[in-house]
């Protein structure tokens, strides 16, 4: 097959290692920046041009889309569907996956357990959004934030008035979320591939860090989830029609609470953490499911 990976980045980990697994299992596999292709549309004829040729030849596809080109991303993604091309997650999926609040309502529709959880468009009355999730400390989400960037950590009512009125200043949409304190800084990320976890780590926090992204240097070792785990992951999965995705929850004691869908997982924590191929169960699966 002739696979392309839709990277900004070549030489990122992630995009590395789908390359060697394609190139292991037979494949031809390029990647190309998404942002440096021409959409051609034409009536019947939809074409994409990449530097001094046509993407023609393409059997599947790869979408490695950064948030902050997700527009013209899924852009490029949609036209490649509209070659009849294979994708391992639809434009469609990635755009709903991209909008946190669009994500939380499909989710919790599905019936998939989370934190309580409140939107308002720029509310005044921060005093009931703070009691409607329980009372701090609270935790405040830009919308629109990634790898724990715009997540604070309320712990008083004062902390947390100060912060929703700042960022209603700014006009920033925010949700605002319970504090699971028995999750003691820690969270699950589940590799979900063709609707199957592949693969999962326990995250842990540095100290004194109540997030636990590793970008934000926190530490990763393998975990075996508990059934209930499983279901949500698989769940979260179906439920915004990402065959392919990270899902991050943390443990509760009312059960396993989802936190967010990642539509463009990194591979090199969840690898290193469980000694897993998740590359060639990525490749693997587009081997059963591209024609």
């Amino acid at each position: 097959m002739n696979i392309v990976i839709l990277s900004r980045n070549s030489h990122l980990y992630s995009t590395q290692r789908l390359v060697e697994e394609g190139l292991h299992r037979g494949h031809d596999v390029e990647v190309i920046d998404p942002l440096k292709c021409e959409i051609i549309i034409e009536k019947e004829q939809p074409k994409i041009y990449y530097k001094d040729r046509y993407l023609d030849y393409v059997d599947a596809i790869i979408p490695r889309i950064g948030a902050s080109v997700t527009f013209y991303g899924c852009a490029v993604v949609r036209q490649f569907e509209m070659m009849n091309v294979f994708t391992t997650v639809t434009s469609d999926s990635i755009v709903r996956s991209r909008d946190k609040l669009r994500s939380l309502q499909r989710l919790t529709k599905a019936g998939v357990g989370m934190p309580k959880t409140v939107f308002t468009n720029y509310s005044r009355d921060v005093e009931e959004v703070i009691n409607s999730v329980g009372g701090t400390p609270v935790i405040i989400k830009l919308l629109e934030g990634t790898q724990g960037l715009g997540v604070v950590l309320a712990e008083t009512k004062n902390a947390a008035e100060s912060v929703l009125e700042a960022f209603n200043g700014l006009q920033a949409r925010v949700i605002v979320q319970e504090y699971i304190k028995e999750a003691k800084g820690a969270d699950l990320r589940a590799l979900v591939v063709d609707g199957q976890v592949v693969g999962a780590m326990k995250r842990q926090g540095k100290d004194g860090e109540f997030r636990s992204n590793l970008h934000r240097g926190g530490s990763a070792k393998i975990v075996k989830l508990s059934e209930d785990e499983l279901k949500l992951a698989m769940k979260a999965s179906r439920a915004l029609k990402l065959p392919v995705c990270g899902v991050d929850m943390l443990q509760s004691e009312r059960g396993p609470l989802l936190l967010e869908v990642n539509s463009t997982p990194g591979l090199e924590g969840i690898e290193s953490a469980t000694g897993r191929n998740i590359a060639r169960a990525i490749i693997t699966f587009i081997e059963r499911n591209y024609k």
